[in-house]
């Protein structure tokens, strides 16, 4: 197998876990708060939490119970795995204290289960809530994966996003040193940015004490305000093709320092759900086409900012 020119999430489980390790998404039943009114309404506009959640992830489903059909679903493909619990829809953090240590017991209760992945915002997680979260981290994996999008306030306001950059620095300060693994999450093409605000933005999320990031690029997702938006006005936005997202996260790649493992770079909605862009392309045909970009160019994660080949391979 060619040598990788970026760590690679599946490297990173290997260096933890000496098995597979799948994420079963889980619906906990929480909301947002620029949803239920405390900070906004209406939710991000480009957020349709159904576009991404599996079949077996819905709230009227106990968490166990969603557990037990995500295995049975994974266990056709594999065998003899372990789990982790994956909060993803909404804010997995957005609950009373109480309330999130049922739903954390539950999952960390069924078989198989070895950790929990915990998507949120940076504005809803209490130190209290870390406090628990750390108890938790010294005999399971956690993780906090922030979902960040832009380090753009203008432009997370025009999303209706209703928190900060700055907020997104304090959580991310605020959980690290605590044996709990952070995640970050950036969307690119929204509107309002552009080719250089994004690279200092991912390079500004980077330097913060992040274990691994997540990207994708805009789509524009039926049900949303934004597909509204880019229906009635599409020459407001900027929607990437293939070749020019390829290139673009080569540049991001060559920009961040190897300590940080990149776990995606695409996501595909649903084809009832996508309106744009529509590239065909599976998120292992786009790593494919990823690779052959990065070696073309000869690059690797952090050339840009001084890394040396030699330097790259030594980071674990």
């Amino acid at each position: 197998m060619a040598q990788k020119r970026y760590k690679d999430y599946p490297s990173f489980f290997r260096t933890l876990f000496r098995e597979r390790v799948q994420k079963l998404s889980i619906d906990g039943g929480f909301t947002c708060p620029n949803r239920d009114g405390t900070k906004g309404t209406g939710g991000c506009t480009f957020c349709n939490n159904r576009s991404f959640n599996p079949d077996y992830c819905r709230a009227s489903s106990s968490v166990s119970a969603q557990i037990a059909e995500g295995k049975a679903f994974f266990a056709a493909k594999y065998a003899g795995q372990k789990y982790l619990a994956y909060f993803q829809a909404y804010s997995g953090t957005y609950a009373p204290l109480g309330v999130l240590k049922q739903r954390y017991a539950e999952a960390l209760a069924c078989p198989g289960v070895v950790g929990l992945v915990i998507g949120t915002r940076p504005d809803t997680v209490t130190d209290e809530v870390l406090d628990y979260l750390e108890s938790l981290a010294r005999d399971h994996y956690i993780c906090i994966e922030y979902g960040v999008e832009s380090a753009n306030d203008e432009v997370l306001r025009g999303v209706n996003r209703c928190h900060t950059f700055a907020e997104a620095e304090d959580a991310i300060l605020r959980t690290a040193g605590r044996g709990i693994r952070i995640g970050a999450h950036l969307i690119f093409g929204l509107p309002g940015e552009n080719r250089e605000s994004m690279l200092q933005g991912a390079v500004r999320l980077c330097a913060l004490p992040i274990d691994v990031l997540k990207l994708h690029q805009l789509q524009i997702v039926r049900g949303t305000r934004m597909a509204d938006d880019y229906l009635a006005h599409p020459e407001g936005f900027r929607l990437y093709s293939l070749e020019d997202y390829l290139d673009f996260v080569a540049d991001v790649i060559e920009r961040i320092p190897p300590r940080v493992w990149l776990e995606r770079f695409v996501n595909q909605s649903p084809d009832e759900y996508l309106i744009a862009p529509r590239w065909g392309v599976k998120n292992f045909e786009f790593t494919a086409l990823l690779d052959k970009c990065l070696e073309q160019r000869d690059a690797w994660q952090g050339k840009a900012i001084g890394i040396s080949w030699e330097e790259f391979l030594k980071h674990e």
